[in-house]
């Protein structure tokens, strides 16, 4: 007997979404099962690639098929319909910008290694360097090349290792020692350039650099682009709490989702002694959890790793660095936020437009 399409569908309504506890069909998330013969083909409304939890979900879809004695075919992808805004840089899965409310806590180290993290795990990846005035993305990400021109005058960004990176350090003169010189309208010139006619190609994940604090090409770009989520970056000490928390409330008011807070310099650990001691403070991260009921995705230390004249590009690409599982780590949990999200906006957009359950197709001769 050939299990029909509506009986998988029930079957595939068992598999709860263990981040937003419900099950993955009545959230709206299966746009369609159809089965021909021997095989199963199942349209999922996922967006993050390689997020964990995800990827969890689709083993088990394909368990489920299994199991009904089919082979499995999964699709992943969301569109308009599923109230996801395709007009601007449509060939861009999730835009994740890294913002902090103040400089020097290491925003451009975090966002780096977050775009690294992400390529290395499979997702193709971009970073823009949006810090008009401190573009040091390149000084970690270095590219192979500088930026191509297309015949229509569109920017190709270079690569690094994979990672396709485009940055105003590219623009600028060969002394490292020359400041960037531009006002407020020529800083969001240039950010609505790099918005507009960069070919990024496909990407599953634009990490964004932002410029520290709250001003207006932070405000532009957050207004501009569809912000799938916002890593805050802060360190332990109290002024860079408080900053953070002013750069969070920014983001809420103009509707951008806060993935989570990231604590950098979080600790330093002997290397002689193997002591830990706290030189910024601790627990500034976990007060900006509780109070606004976000995540801490992590914990970083103060490590050589991070800004060592030897290293050969960002930590998480050192096998032999010790920072490097902790760096996969928040990798692995920012994809998971992004997917989190992503399934909750399917899911409310769903449940607001209404429809019927998808029309369901299976094989016109299915013995059911």
């Amino acid at each position: 007997m050939t299990i029909t399409a509506t009986e998988l569908r029930d079957r595939l309504g068992e598999i709860d979404d263990p981040q937003n506890g419900d099950d993955i069909v009545s959230m709206g998330l299966v746009d369609e099962v159809a089965i021909t013969e021997d095989a199963a083909r199942v349209r999922l409304a996922f967006n993050a690639p390689y997020a964990p939890t995800e990827i969890e979900l689709g083993n088990e879809i394909r368990d489920v098929v299994e199991d009904a004695g089919l082979e499995p075919d999964l699709r992943a992808s969301v569109d308009e319909s599923h109230g996801f805004d395709d007009d601007i840089l449509p060939s861009v899965k999730n835009v994740i910008a890294v913002a902090s409310g103040k400089g020097g806590v290491g925003k451009t180290t975090v966002a780096a290694n977050l775009a690294a993290g992400l390529q290395d795990r499979g997702a193709r990846v971009g970073i823009l360097d949006a810090d008009v005035h401190g573009p040091n993305v390149p000084r970690i990400l270095p590219t192979e090349n500088e930026p191509g021109v297309t015949p229509e005058g569109d920017i190709v960004p270079p690569a690094s290792d994979g990672v396709r990176v485009m940055s105003t350090d590219h623009m600028m003169p060969e002394d490292d020692d020359q400041p960037a010189v531009m006002r407020g309208p020529m800083v969001n010139n240039v950010m609505m350039k790099f918005v507009n006619e960069v070919q990024w190609g496909r990407l599953d994940y634009l990490v964004v650099d932002l410029p520290p604090g709250t001003g207006d090409a932070s405000l532009n770009l957050l207004q501009t682009l569809p912000v799938a989520g916002v890593v805050v970056v802060t360190t332990p000490q109290e002024m860079a709490v408080a900053d953070a928390r002013k750069g969070l409330r920014l983001f809420e008011e103009h509707g951008a989702p806060v993935l989570g807070v990231v604590e950098n310099m979080s600790a330093f650990q002997c290397p002689n002694c193997d002591d830990v001691h706290d030189p910024f403070g601790a627990g500034g991260a976990e007060e900006i959890s509780e109070d606004y009921d976000v995540p801490v995705l992590a914990e970083l230390p103060v490590h050589p790793d991070f800004d060592s004249e030897d290293a050969d590009g960002p930590a998480v690409r050192d096998e032999e660095s010790d920072v490097r599982e902790d760096l996969f780590e928040f990798v692995d949990t920012t994809a998971d936020r992004i997917g989190e999200l992503n399934r909750r906006a399917v899911a409310e957009h769903v449940a607001e437009r209404g429809d019927d359950v998808p029309a369901e197709a299976e094989t016109p001769n299915a013995d059911a």
